[in-house]
């Protein structure tokens, strides 16, 4: 059995440096999912009248997530795709961790200005 990291942990945790942000993002993307299970047993037992409960925890999710971003300094995923479809720059890693344990010459997953 590898021990190795995948690789799309190894560019999460590249793009979360901050402990804020990391705690934040740990108590957001599970507020994410469980808002999409809440909303899917929702819709089963046929209970439009709870709407709101996965609209709440969707948003707060979110916005946590959203808030680890920001103290991090650099743009949320999603921001991140939309810009790079439209050919956008983009700060995948904020600027104060990119070449943090790299060589100069390294390069980093973030567009081109």
């Amino acid at each position: 059995m590898s021990t190795r990291t995948p690789r799309w942990l190894q560019n999460w945790r590249e793009r979360h440096q901050s402990r804020l942000s990391r705690w934040l993002h740990y108590v957001g993307i599970p507020l994410t999912i469980a808002a999409v299970v809440v909303a899917l047993v929702q819709l089963w037992q046929w209970r439009w009248d709870l709407w709101w409960r996965p609209a709440v925890l969707l948003a707060v999710g979110y916005l946590l997530q959203y808030l680890g971003h920001r103290v991090e300094g650099n743009d949320v995923g999603e921001i991140i795709l939309v810009k790079r479809l439209l050919g956008k720059p983009y700060q995948a890693v904020s600027p104060r961790y990119a070449n943090r344990d790299r060589g100069p010459d390294s390069s980093t997953p973030r567009a081109e200005s």
